[in-house]
């Protein structure tokens, strides 16, 4: 197997904010977590991951996520719709804490609360972060994973330009072997295809 460098990340001293017409993305905050935590003990909310999170297992990612912003000063950021919604989950870019042969790579991602669904928000958020990925860090791709059955996901992916690699289906390690989950789809985006999409728009 060919050694793949790893990627060069550029850090910044303190956490960035992407802001668009209609959405602000930034650092956590502690009056975040009891929305987070009721998100995440949504049934409706969690029905693609293997199962929903209890009040201390939210906190702990709310945790990890926080300290990967205030590190790198970027990562899934928190989504406020300003007026609307004080906090309305997340959307941002992460390091895949795993192996696959699509590594190595930063992975774009969102998660919303009900009451943000449907508006237009994941979109929004997402490509101020794909125009942060492409023209802050310089990344050379970036991907998006999903079950094959996360319809909304996949929506997102492609209205920000992002095209299925049918090649790169995986098996998750992080979800049990016996779990209808297991399997995932991914999505890429090069810096070609992104200016490309952005010219268009």
């Amino acid at each position: 197997m060919h050694h793949v460098p790893p990627l060069m990340l550029r850090t910044f001293v303190a956490p960035v904010e992407l802001r668009t017409p209609r959405v602000l993305l930034r650092q956590w905050k502690d009056s975040d977590i009891d929305a987070w935590a009721t998100m995440n003990a949504d049934p409706q909310v969690r029905r693609f991951f293997p199962a929903v999170l209890s009040r201390a297992e939210a906190q702990a990612e709310a945790d990890r996520i926080r300290s990967g912003i205030a590190q790198r000063g970027w990562g899934m950021w928190a989504l406020e719709v300003p007026g609307l919604h004080p906090f309305a989950g997340f959307v941002g870019l992460n390091l895949p804490g795993f192996d696959a042969p699509w590594m190595p790579a930063a992975e774009i991602g969102w998660r919303l609360a009900p009451t943000a669904w449907h508006q237009g928000y994941a979109t929004e958020g997402a490509m101020a972060a794909l125009h942060f990925a492409f023209t802050q860090l310089e990344l050379p791709q970036v991907v998006a994973m999903s079950v094959p059955t996360n319809g909304p996901s996949h929506s997102v992916m492609e209205r920000i330009g992002m095209v299925r690699d049918r090649a790169a289906d995986f098996d998750h390690p992080r979800v049990p072997a016996d779990s209808p989950l297991k399997r995932h789809i991914l999505h890429r985006i090069s810096p070609a295809q992104w200016r490309k999409q952005r010219d268009r728009a």
